[in-house]
Order: C-alpha cells, then structure tokens, then sequence
C-alpha cells in the first residue's frame, strides 16, 4: 500500500520537480533573498505547500503591506491566514499602528493582541470601553504578558483603580501559589492595607502560622480570608491540625458562605483523598453538592463498605448521572448486597452490553460474554480519493513527505475541523490508510463513532509485543493495552514531562533497565526505537506485577502513577478490587487502570484469545 496518494492532476515528474523547487525556496528565505525567492516561487503557484512558504516569506517581511493584504484575501481559508494575522497585528502594535490594527484584528484568544486591541481602542480616544476591558484583564492570578503593561499601566492610574481590584487579583495570585505577583501587588496597596497583605504572604509561606492567634490581630474584612487561605495551604501537609483549627477557630473570623463552603469542600475532599472513613460524613456537611462532591460522596460511602450509604449517595447524583456506566455498575452491587438480587441481575444484565470496564465487569458476573460490536466504517475509494485531493490534505501528505510530523499534524487537525461527522469517518479512514494510527484513532472519536474496532484497535509491533510479553509470561493483549493508553500507537509520542516511545519510558527509568538488563545505555532518543521501549517497558511492568504480587490492578496503577503512591494507597484492611480501583485518589490513575484493562479485553478479542477475563484482574486489595 502507496503511504501517499499522488493527486492525478499532477505527475510524478512535476511533483518532484516542485518538491525541489520548495526545498531550495526555503533556503532563499533563510539567506535573505527575497528577489530570488519571489521568482522561484511563481513556478510553485500549484504547489499544495504554496501558502505555507509565502507564510514563510512574509513572516519575515511583515513591512509589506500590499503583499501581506493579498495574502489574507487570497488564502483566507488556510491555516497560514490567521498566523499570518496575528504576526502582522504585533507588527502594526509595535509600529503604532492603531487604526490599521483596529480595522484587521480578529479575536483569537490570544491575550497579547486582545490588550493590543484595547490599548488600540484607548490610543484612539475609547478610553472608557479600554479600561472597562482592561478591568477584566487585570482580574487574574498571572502575570499577563508584557504586550498588556501599557494597558494595565493606564488602569492603574484611572480613578477605576481601587483597593479592592487589588486584593482581588493578590488573592488569585496566592491562590495559584505566584508569590511573586502577589509581593508585586502588596506594594500598590495602601499603607493602612499592607499590614494586612504582610500577615497573608507570611501565612502563604509558613501556614501553621495559623495555629498562632497573636497573628490575627486586626481581624479585618480580609481576616477571614487570609485564615481559610491558611487552612487551604495547611491541608495540603497536615490535614488533621487543618481541621483541627478550621473547627476549633472560624467562628472567631468574617467568612462568607461561598469561603466556607470552599474549605468545607476542601477538606472533605482530601479525606476522601487520604482514603479517610470519615470523608462521608464531612461530605455531608456541605450545602450546595456538585459533581465532584456528589460522586465522591459515592466514594466516600464505598471506602466505608456501608452498602446503605452507598446507596443514599448513589440517589443523590442527578438522573443524568445515574445512567453513566459507573454508576449503574454501582447501583448494582448496593442492590445485590442489600438484598434485592433480582432488580441487581437486571441491571447487569443491562450494562452488559456496554462496551467499556463496567460493562465487562457486569458480564462477568452475569456470566456472558463481552459485548464488542465490531462494525467497520465502510467508505468508498472513491471518497478517500477525493479527500486526499483537497488541498488541505495535499499540504498534510506534503508536509509529511519530509518528515514534517508536528506540522503536518497541525495542518490535519485543521482541515478535519472543517468536516461534518460522516466526512471524519472518512478522513479517519484515510489516516489510517497512511498508517498514521493515532491521528486515524483520535479523529474516529471526533466523529463520535465508535464501533470500528479494527481502526481503533490495530495491532501494530506484534512481533515486538509477543516476544517480550512471552519472554515475561504476559499475555500480549496486556501490553497491547497498555501501548493503546500510553502512546495509542505513536512510536515517536514524547508526554510533556519527557516520557517517550509505544509505553512512554521516562530516560532515567530507561536507564535503570538498561543496568538491570546489563545492557549499554544507548540514548534518550533510543526510547522512540519500538524494539527497546516494548523490551524495557514490558520489563518494568513485570517488575512492577513481582513488586505487588502479581496484582495486576496495582500493577497497573504504579506504571501510571509510580509504585510509590500505589504504596500509599494500600488499605488497612482487605478491600475488594473495584472498590479500591474506584476510590483510587487519582482522576487519571483511575480512569488509567480502567481503560487499559477493557483494552486487554479487546485485544483479547482482536486476537482470538480467549485467556483472559477481566475477573482474572480483580483479586481482593491486602492491606499494605
């Protein structure tokens, strides 16, 4: 199969002739030759890369405003249009510009131009709506870019300027731990106010200053703020004195319904977190729940095991909510352990055709087999054709021609956003066509459909998985799993604190194996190799399942959140296996463990296996 669709219009001859033609353009752009550039590239008018280097070449000749002009006229409907733009904007701005930057802005969510915008509007007599904006801008718990000081400067020195949009914006800034805004903002207060700023920047820093009443001793309107900052910074380290003081001593300050609620929460919640039992009850406490409370409450009800709290919390999420996959699995089990085993079986037998963790777990115990549902997306070649011969497609397989990746990928997400959902199955398809298997996955969910398992479930790198996984006695389908969760399939996928590669090595961990296996550490950049990552990342797993056992629940747990905190989270008494799964602190370790192991299932399905169920995966939690 061709990687590429060639469109017909164009010979192979021509395209290769453009593709040198764009390569040597670049380099005229790079060497500053704009009349070489600008006649090479009229031969390149037809060229599916044609917008992305006049992008290039204008990019560094912003002065040129009939040039920039026709550019967004004539290619308005390219992703290089609104780059173009913004570059040009900050051109205008720097250049003062105003009336010019006025007339071609377009909000882009960009914060640098938006206070451009408004320092445009002030600099041509709109000073009123400006600061009005420059209000809500001022209102946040950053630093705003320097793009945004002229404007933020005139609010300071407006009558709009008051006491209170300071400590509003100083609070943000504690609230986001930026100590150094915060210290910024103490020094535009008033005299009579600083006093006050101090005691909060000192309780920030040491919060079991809090203990000390001798602290508080102009317990002002901002008193009851500085202490539940105290409590919240407090609870992140020593949650029981945390407690301790919020009940013992908030009484003695002024603290708004909506600040009390806030720490009420707080503190519930990092109960629940601990695994606490008593984060039921603290749960209960709160006025106003929302999701987060409400599902958690469920959590809290299961760290107990008491099936009738469970099932109070389980009536208190919204209808909406009980109908999630989850949360019917749950009612179930408070069903069945309170009594009522025929409605629990109905419920079960219902869920059992959910195609997910709750869904396998109910067929299970119900005793039926999994639900897959495997329909393909059936597109014609004739529609694939004419996908890939529009030109935003042709600048992708251009730019992945020469190994482009991110741009290209750039330019994919792009053009798709511009599909109906019927016409993002196709463009699914096509991906997959390319064999570009993770942008095919992510662009099949976009389009909301989910029952093509083939596509959303390739079976890439067996030679690569099977070895290891027998060299370890793994079933394949366990690291196929866990290479659809970590990378979904892209060799060179590098996470934003460095992990890499098919089951995302961090390089210190690579290391390590790399001395456990006797072997010559290579490089970080041998981790995007299949061959070494599927090796050392089949090696920690198996290392990680010794560590815990055989566990394979906490096994998976500790390849995403680390054996550390797996170790922390270990319970004082057996527990069974969901509910610690369940009541795991983590959101994205929970939702972890539970995605790879319905993909193990799948893969078991997609590689006619019949070895495991997902029973086999939830032996009982011993106490740590």
């Amino acid at each position: 199969m061709c990687l590429f669709v060639l469109p017909a219009a164009v010979s192979g001859n021509t395209l290769e002739r453009q593709r040198t033609d764009f390569l040597q353009a670049e380099k005229l752009i790079a060497q500053r030759k704009d009349q070489a550039f600008l006649n090479i590239s009229q031969s390149l008018t037809g060229y599916p890369l044609y917008s992305y280097l006049q992008y290039q070449w204008l990019n560094n000749n912003l002065h040129e405003t009939s040039r920039v002009l026709m550019f967004l006229s004539e290619h308005k409907d390219t992703r290089y249009s609104s780059l173009l733009r913004s570059q040009w904007l900050s051109f205008l701005a720097r250049n003062e510009r105003w009336y010019e930057f006025l007339q071609h802005y377009r909000a882009t969510g960009n914060s640098a131009l938006e206070c451009q915008f408004y320092w445009a509007q002030y600099q041509t007599g709109n000073k009123q709506p400006a600061l009005n904006e420059a209000k809500r801008l001022w209102t946040v718990g950053y630093s705003r870019p320097e793009e945004c000081d002229a404007l933020i400067s005139a609010l300071i020195a407006s009558p709009m300027f008051t006491q209170d949009l300071i400590w509003q914006r100083l609070e943000l800034a504690l609230k986001k731990d930026n100590v150094r805004l915060a210290e910024y903002l103490k020094g535009l207060l008033s005299e009579k106010h600083q006093a006050a700023a101090d005691v909060w920047l000192r309780i920030h820093k040491t919060p079991a200053l809090i203990k000390d009443t001798s602290v508080w001793i102009n317990p002002d309107q901002q008193g009851g703020r500085i202490f539940a900052h105290g409590i919240d910074r407090m609870a992140k380290t020593d949650l029981e004195s945390a407690i301790q003081i919020w009940d013992g001593k908030k009484r003695h300050f002024p603290i708004d319904t909506v600040t009390d609620q806030r720490i009420e929460k707080r503190l519930a919640l990092a109960l629940a977190f601990k695994k606490d039992k008593r984060a039921y009850q603290r749960l209960n406490r709160l006025i106003n729940a929302d999701t987060v409370v409400r599902e958690w409450k469920v959590r809290a009800a299961l760290l107990e095991q008491n099936w009738r709290h469970i099932a109070d919390a389980l009536a208190g999420l919204t209808d909406q909510e009980r109908l999630e996959p989850r949360w019917r699995y749950w009612q179930a089990r408070a069903l069945a352990e309170n009594g009522d085993i025929l409605q629990a079986r109905n419920i079960y037998n219902s869920l059992a055709q959910d195609r997910g963790f709750y869904g396998f777990l109910a067929a299970d115990i119900v005793d039926k087999p999994y639900y897959l549902a495997d329909k393909p997306v059936l597109v014609a070649e004739r529609e694939l054709a004419a996908l890939a011969e529009e030109n935003d497609f042709k600048m992708v397989r251009e730019l992945r021609f020469f190994n482009r990746e991110q741009e290209a990928r750039r330019q994919w997400w792009f053009a798709v956003n511009k599909l109906s959902k019927e016409r993002l199955m196709t463009a699914a398809k096509l991906a997959q066509q390319w064999q570009w298997d993770q942008v095919a996955i992510f662009t099949l969910a976009k389009s909301e459909y989910w029952d093509d398992m083939g596509l959303r479930f390739p079976v890439n790198y067996l030679n690569e998985v099977s070895n290891n996984a027998y060299r370890h006695n793994l079933d394949p389908a366990v690291i196929f799993g866990l290479i659809r969760q970590e990378s979904v399939f892209d060799s060179h996928a590098k996470s934003p604190v460095g992990a890499r590669g098919l089951m995302q090595i961090m390089p210190k961990t690579g290391q390590q194996i790399a001395r456990e296996l006797h072997e010559k550490w290579q490089s970080e950049a041998s981790l995007f190799n299949p061959d070494i990552n599927v090796k050392y990342g089949t090696f920690y797993y198996k290392k990680l399942l010794n560590r815990f056992n055989g566990h394979f629940a906490l096994a998976t747990a500790a390849y995403n959140a680390g054996p550390g905190r797996v170790g922390q989270w270990l319970p004082n008494e057996t527990v069974p296996a969901d509910i610690w799964i369940e009541t795991i602190p983590f959101k994205e370790t929970r939702k972890y463990v539970s995605a790879v192991f319905s993909y193990i299932m799948i893969y078991q399905e997609r590689m006619h296996r019949k070895a495991l169920r997902i029973k086999d995966f939830m032996l009982d939690v011993l106490p740590g």
